[in-house]
């Protein structure tokens, strides 16, 4: 299975960054334009507990995502084709002792498997913000071959978010 892992230094205290990715609101602001994110809705485990709907995108209460959160997205990259809709869901999450992390995975969409772990380790006052994915291409052994390819995508789309993120909070 094709692993993608990249890592970066930011100048930004642990709790900054991590308040940062820890949100569907970082979510949007780290997506490259070039994928056309939509964030078409949030489940969060309580609104399921609660039997209620799910709260609107825009309620701040709603875009901490905590273990068992489920994002509907949709994405349409370089605005090619139809939107490719797919629900992320957030698996495990915790912080302390100067690290911190949530796992995310795709529980529906066009990748039979996807596992995306984002770690934050202080370092002083930096941050090492590090995304591991761990994913498979439709396909079987001939998509096998295009591995290469999608990590090429993916490079592009993570060093977009790694700067986005230290633009923001450099």
């Amino acid at each position: 299975m094709p692993t993608y892992r990249r890592r970066t230094r930011v100048a930004a205290p642990l709790a900054d960054v991590w308040a940062f990715h820890s949100r569907a609101d970082g979510l949007q602001r780290l997506t490259p334009d070039w994928i056309h994110l939509r964030v078409e809705g949030i489940d969060r485990p309580d609104d399921v507990a609660a039997a209620t709907e799910p709260r609107p995108i825009d309620d701040d209460t709603a875009t901490e995502l905590v273990a068992g959160t489920e994002l509907r997205l949709s994405v349409n990259p370089f605005g090619i084709g139809p939107r490719q809709r797919f629900v992320s869901r957030i698996r495990d999450r915790h912080a302390g002792d100067g690290r911190a992390y949530f796992v995310d995975d795709m529980s529906a969409g066009p990748l039979p498997e996807w596992v995306h772990t984002h770690l934050f380790f202080a370092d002083g006052d930096d941050t090492i913000l590090v995304d591991d994915v761990h994913y498979r291409l439709p396909g079987g052994a001939v998509a096998a071959r295009f591995a290469p390819i999608s990590g090429c995508g993916l490079e592009m789309a993570f060093r977009d978010r790694h700067r986005r993120t230290k633009a923001a909070l450099e």
